[in-house]
């Protein structure tokens, strides 16, 4: 028998206790051997729950008991949750999490503690919840150099950007439709903000990559400035508005990451992602695009990921599954690069003549979108370096408003 502890009994901590206590049969069968929960620590009061004798408040019942092999952090954030799971590793116990945020930003230094004390520290459901990727990429594409990954990893955001597009919603309406259907927290930032999918991109970005990319290196954006009119345009190219996070290599050793609304062409598969569902687009050089897909969030989901993850240290306590990046350079994640690229810009003016000639100055023989009632101009660039646009529209004097987004799918 393997004893386990639970850090956390919030809504995943709860889902993982039920998954571990009650289908044992079918965790048995996974891992050859009876797996015991022995502490749920939490500093709450839970009565009436068929496993109420198991919950403690003080982390050193679980630290020191020395038949504890394996410990779930579902705390979430960084403290206590780096300090409880530094201690487990450094004493030898085997750590599943789930909190993308600890290893957005601590993972480097949290793997090597694990290989230096031969034990495990897996994160499956850091990403994407339940959908099955983080293990696919370090073992099925292990045989392949990625190059790339482009990916909807915010479900509540995405949901958002659905009904604005499907509905007509506009942001503020669809924001708390989400919130209502329990989709988005009381406090969205994280989501709406982009501050979540930037912990997921750091992640995959570090295991496809090899080196640590921190939540600061990224070039982040939230949805909180698209409109209506952005949806209207976007559609009048054939296009739909999403949050895509980005990663891809660059000659030199060093890579892009970025997360920001995106462009993306109805012709891409990613187009098609809609309500809380996430999507990942992983390219490598000798499979081409693999996309993994599923709902990125969700008590059951999530859960379900984290125990597969207890299933594999169980099944690898004595042989350290080998998971591992080295730690980044400051100036790793470069986001200066000037590739040729499309963008959408729209403009804005007061005096739409005006904005108009100076509009056709500037981008000769460019179809655009004009509409003279909102005063605006929305086109899509040539395929070109990003500061030879930025150039032209600095002699757009008359733009009261420039909005310059990112594209996915075009080939201009």
């Amino acid at each position: 028998m393997i004893d386990v502890a639970i850090m956390g009994h919030g809504v995943v901590g709860s889902g993982v206790a039920e998954i571990l206590m009650y289908h044992s049969d079918r965790i048995t069968k996974g891992t050859h051997t009876p797996v015991n929960v022995k502490y749920i620590l939490d500093l709450r009061e839970f009565e009436g729950l068929s496993y109420s004798d198991r919950f403690t408040k003080n982390f050193s019942d679980i630290l020191n008991d020395k038949d504890v092999r394996v410990v779930v952090e579902v705390m979430g954030g960084i403290n206590p949750a780096y300090d409880f799971v530094k201690s487990c590793l450094s004493a030898g116990k085997s750590v599943v999490t789930s909190n993308k945020e600890l290893v957005a930003a601590k993972g480097a230094e949290l793997l090597k503690i694990a290989e230096e004390n031969n034990v495990n520290f897996l994160f499956e459901a850091s990403v994407g919840g339940g959908i099955p990727v983080l293990r696919p990429m370090a073992q099925c594409l292990a045989a392949n150099e990625i190059t790339e990954i482009s990916g909807i990893l915010n479900g509540t955001t995405n949901y958002i950007l659905n009904k604005m597009i499907v509905e007509n919603m506009d942001f503020d309406s669809a924001l708390a439709l989400a919130q209502k259907k329990g989709f988005a927290e009381k406090n969205p930032a994280a989501d709406i903000e982009g501050h979540d999918a930037c912990r997921k991109i750091c992640i995959l970005a570090a295991l496809a990559f090899g080196k640590h990319v921190y939540p600061e290196q990224v070039k982040t954006e939230g949805i909180t400035d698209i409109t209506l009119d952005d949806v209207e345009s976007a559609e009048s190219f054939n296009c739909v508005v999403k949050l895509i996070g980005h990663a891809k290599r660059l000659d030199g050793g060093k890579i892009t990451a970025t997360v920001r609304p995106t462009l993306v062409s109805r012709d891409c598969i990613l187009s098609d992602v809609n309500g809380v569902f996430n999507a990942i687009m992983i390219t490598g050089d000798q499979t081409g695009d693999v996309m993994f897909y599923g709902k990125g969030a969700g008590k059951n989901a999530t859960a379900s990921a984290v125990a597969a993850d207890v299933i594999d240290c169980v099944k690898h306590l004595e042989n350290r599954k080998y998971l591992f990046w080295e730690d980044g350079e400051k100036d790793y994640v470069d986001n200066s690069a000037d590739e040729p690229t499309v963008l959408y810009v729209r403009l804005s003016s007061d005096s739409f003549s005006e904005l108009e000639k100076q509009f056709e100055a500037a981008f000769p023989g460019v179809s655009c979108v004009k509409n003279k009632y909102r005063g605006d101009i929305a086109f899509l660039t040539e395929k070109q370096p990003e500061s030879v646009t930025r150039e032209k529209l600095k002699g757009i004097t008359s733009a009261k408003s420039v909005k310059v987004l990112h594209t996915l799918g075009l080939r201009g």
